[in-house]
């Protein structure tokens, strides 16, 4: 064979192999491209969901995903009740001993007299009829600042885990921090009206400069058909913990 015709076949084979490690180049490269790709996007579609989930598992988000939404909870607009018995304690250690049991204004209370030392936490803030406090006890709460979700007996049973779980992030929001109690109501304190099976009480109240004094205070009360933590959620932003004649109290 010719050696230019040599030198032209190993030019070509040359060239050939060249191409060759060039497709096989850029074959690794587009893999890297998209592995690197695919990396990616699981990272951001991983880093959503952290950002997502971390905002549903907030108390105030969290919260409203309990019950039935604010719109199907069938309740009362918020009341404005005439506030009465601020440091008004009775009962056993008062001036008061022989009063057991407190006629409230309304149903259920949302100020009044009360008996001298509020209701201890069992560490849930939720109550059941056989462990409820006396319902002095917890207006004397009311008193503290906290707000108070009272629930018929017999509605109430089939949501006792819905109930616990706003107890507890109820418990976890700004507006109420600790001082939110979901109990019982006693039928003792009269009937809820017809058709409401779950009620909530705030005592408010605003105090002059230097938190003396109560210069004006008032109760607030919302009556529901059916359990909604969107309600609850505006309830205590409209009166948060900090809004009561005695806001510094356990």
């Amino acid at each position: 064979m010719p050696k230019k015709q040599v030198s032209k076949d190993r030019k070509a084979r040359v060239a050939e192999m060249q191409q060759q490690e060039k497709a096989r180049e850029n074959r690794v490269r587009l893999q890297i491209i998209a592995a690197c790709t695919v990396l990616l996007l699981v990272l951001a579609a991983a880093i959503t969901y952290a950002v997502l989930n971390g905002r549903n598992n907030q108390p105030d988000v969290a919260i409203e995903s309990i019950g039935v939404s604010s719109s199907a909870a069938s309740c009362d607009a918020v009341t404005t009740d005439a506030a009465s018995g601020n440091g008004k304690h009775v009962g056993p250690g008062t001036s008061s001993p022989g009063t057991t049991k407190v006629t409230y204004d309304t149903v259920p209370p949302s100020t009044g007299p009360h008996f001298p030392e509020p209701a201890a936490s069992n560490s849930l803030n939720f109550y059941t009829a056989l462990d409820r406090p006396k319902m002095e006890d917890l207006v004397h709460n009311l008193e503290h600042g906290y707000t108070v979700l009272w629930y018929d007996v017999a509605a109430g049973a089939p949501k006792k885990a819905q109930l616990e779980q706003l107890a507890k992030v109820a418990n976890k929001t700004e507006w109420a921090k600790d001082k939110f109690i979901v109990s019982a109501w006693d039928t003792a304190y009269g009937d809820l009206p017809a058709g409401k099976k779950f009620a909530l009480s705030h005592w408010s109240a605003t105090l002059s400069a230097d938190g003396s004094k109560v210069e004006s205070q008032a109760g607030h009360r919302q009556l529901c058909g059916d359990l909604s933590g969107a309600i609850v959620k505006a309830f205590v932003q409209e009166f948060p913990r900090t809004s009561a004649p005695e806001p510094g109290a356990a």
